[in-house]
Parts: C-alpha cells; structure tokens; sequence
C-alpha cells in the first residue's frame, strides 16, 4: 500500500515537474513573441508617423500604441509567469492566469472588430485625406506632411494625380537619381508622375503589416492558451 502511494506521488510529481517547465517555456516563447510584436509596432509608428497630419486623427498612431502597450505588458507577463512557476507561487499563477485570460479576450474583440469595420476605416480615411488636400500650401504641417507621404510611398493625390485640381505638387514627381526629379507640375502624365493614389499604397502598407503583426498576435495568443493551461494545472497541483 505504502508502495502504491509511493508511486502515485512519484508520478504526479513527474507530472508537476513537466507542467512546471512547460509553462516557462510557453512563457519564454510568449516573451519573444511579446517583443518582437513590440519591435514591430514601434518601427510602424517611427516609420509611417507622418502620416497622420493627412488623416487629422490619432487613429492610426493610437492603435500602434494600444499595440505597443499590449506587447510589453505581455513581456512583463511572461516573466510573471516564469517567476510563479519556477518558485510555485500559487498568488502569482493565479494573478498570471487572470492577465492572461483578460489579455486574450481583448485581443480577440480588437481582431474581430477590425475586421468588421475595415471597409468603413478605409471610407473615413479618404474622407480625411481629401479634406486636408484644402490645406496644401496653406498649413506647413499639412504641406510638409503630402510632401512626406508622396515621396516616400510614392504616390500622388488621394485616389490618383487628378485629384489635385489646381498645379499638382512637385512632390508627385517621379525621382531620377540624387534628388532630381521629372518635370511633372505642368505637364503631368504617367510617365513623368507617381500614379498610384496614396489612399491604395497607405491601405496596402497598413494591410501588409497587419498581417504581419496580426500573424505574430495569433501565434502569441495560441501560446497564451497553452500558458493558461499550464498555469491552471499547476496552480491545482501546488498543496
């Protein structure tokens, strides 16, 4: 008998040591998945700020810094985490598992509602764009900020080059080499000016990081599910 209970508490040792580790491991994972959605979103927002003179809203860099906010409170988590398993810290998996499950629904309702409503955002930023186009050569920051955008995606006007009624900005373009760009503010063509719209290349920027953060938000939320596991398992087996 004495035998028999000998080696149920062998195995369910056993047990708690592969739950243990399994759950540092998930952290660390989630850890690096943590970081790099942060490394993501910070080179996002260093990189496309300019843009949101154009738009006149917070939209965009607001939803980068929800993002950066998320991704190091995930670090933070992680290590969390790493801490109530190795030590077995009934307080702490219990706080960890909360976040996590806290963590998890937010970043599911963030998915799905942008998801939802991505035709509308696109709808809104055209609006915005075409309102600031009024401001050109009247506002510096307006100015300098289609100047940024247009050289740098390469694009012209909102939807393409016609919508700038008036002398189209030198910004439009095409760049030879060194700076020096085509003759196009009086003569525009497509050979001599960017012709796609800066509505389209900034959606397909947003579109193609977004798959890429959304893609890595994904395999740190089905880590996170393991975590949650985990750190429920162990929380039942610590006396």
């Amino acid at each position: 008998m004495d035998d028999d209970k000998m080696g149920f508490g062998s195995r369910m040792d056993c047990c708690r040591q592969f739950v243990k580790y399994s759950l540092i491991v998930s952290n660390f994972i989630i850890f690096v998945g943590g970081a790099t959605l942060f490394c993501l979103s910070l080179w996002t927002l260093v990189d496309r700020n300019f843009m949101n003179e154009l738009l006149d809203t917070n939209l965009f860099s607001g939803a980068v810094y929800v993002l950066l906010v998320t991704s190091m409170t995930i670090c933070v988590l992680s290590f969390v985490g790493c801490v109530g398993a190795s030590k077995e810290v009934k307080c702490l998996l219990l706080t960890y598992f909360i976040i996590v499950v806290l963590i998890f629904v937010t970043m599911l309702i963030g998915g799905i509602l942008g998801f939802v409503f991505r035709e509308r955002v696109q709808q809104t930023m055209r609006q915005k764009l075409r309102s600031s186009m009024s401001l050109y050569g009247s506002r510096r920051d307006v100015t300098e900020s289609w100047d940024q955008t247009q050289e740098r995606l390469q694009c012209c006007g909102v939807d393409s080059w016609h919508d700038w009624n008036r002398l189209i900005p030198e910004s439009c373009c095409q760049e030879i080499f060194g700076g020096q760009r085509k003759e196009c503010t009086l003569l525009p063509a497509v050979t001599n000016l960017y012709s796609q719209g800066c509505l389209y290349v900034t959606t397909s920027f947003m579109r193609d990081h977004a798959a890429v953060i959304g893609g890595t938000a994904i395999a740190v939320a089905i880590i996170m599910i393991f975590g949650m596991i985990f750190s429920c398992l162990l929380f039942t087996m610590i006396e």
